[in-house]
């Protein structure tokens, strides 16, 4: 979950030359989105969707609401902070494989913190298994937490992979929301952040179903077909970066006065007559 991103932008890199400097930014906007994301969900979204019944029973009117909710609190939050970006942080960037780049940063910085917190937890189980954290539990609750652990090791190794595997798919989403949220700027037309909103929070509410309904692994298959489209979509869209010869080309040519041969017929022809 770590590597895959930082793998991404050094082939992007390589392959296309943009700089890292989109990466940068797309993974520090992805944390400014959250910044306000996660608030809304706690302190607007949660209430509402405790009082329509969300999670209390099965598949329903009110696990659709929320999962749309959901959904749309994501599109909106992450897609109009990523159009920002392009807006008034990175104004140079105007191509398909600029935009490629900053949605790598983008879903790079989310793998990359998911992937440090299993990281953590793995820590976690392996000082479990050296007796280092006992003595920071409460001995009413060793038990407890003892039993969890064990849990967490008789996971079978595919299932823990599935976060990984997930991380690549979402990858491949975040590219294909950039190139769209790109031709905001590289066409002119709007109607393509409200494109990225739609197909974000389409992802996102399908998940948030299929999660509650069907296994972990079905789950994922579906979020593999979503990232099937997501590169669809990506090669659908794709174009080639404007040439910089010819955008120097396309600037009017820089005044080069001639100079000017005087002559005694010229200056007579200047003189003001009495």
């Amino acid at each position: 979950m770590i590597a895959m991103p930082i793998a991404l932008g050094i082939y992007l890199a390589r392959r296309t030359g943009q700089r890292w400097k989109l990466f940068l930014v797309g993974a520090v906007l992805f944390v400014a989105s959250q910044v306000l994301h996660i608030p809304f969900n706690l302190i607007v979204l949660n209430p509402i969707l405790k009082q329509i019944g969300f999670g209390e029973g099965g598949f329903g009117a009110a696990l659709l609401i929320g999962a749309v909710l959901l959904g749309l609190s994501a599109g909106l939050f992450e897609e109009i902070t990523r159009w920002l970006g392009l807006r008034f942080w990175i104004k140079e960037a105007r191509s398909w494989s600029s935009s490629l780049m900053y949605g790598a940063g983008w879903g790079g910085m989310e793998a990359i913190l998911l992937g440090l917190a299993v990281l953590w937890a793995l820590t976690q189980a392996l000082l479990w298994e050296q007796g280092v954290l006992q003595s920071l539990i409460p001995a009413d609750q060793l038990a407890f937490v003892d039993e969890q652990f064990a849990v967490y090791w008789d996971t079978p190794l595919f299932l823990n992979l599935l976060g990984a595997a997930e991380r690549s798919f979402a990858l491949m989403l975040h590219l294909s929301l950039s190139v769209m949220v790109m031709r905001v700027f590289t066409h002119n037309n709007r109607l393509w952040l409200v494109a990225a909103i739609a197909w974000h929070a389409f992802v996102d509410a399908v998940a948030v179903v299929a999660i509650t309904q069907i296994s972990a692994v079905a789950t994922e298959a579906i979020i593999a077909v979503m990232g099937g489209i997501s590169l669809a979509i990506i090669f659908y869209l794709k174009e080639s970066d404007p040439d910089p010869a010819e955008k120097v080309k396309a600037q009017p040519p820089e005044f080069e006065p001639k100079p000017v041969q005087v002559t005694e017929e010229k200056l007579n022809d200047s003189r003001y007559s009495s």
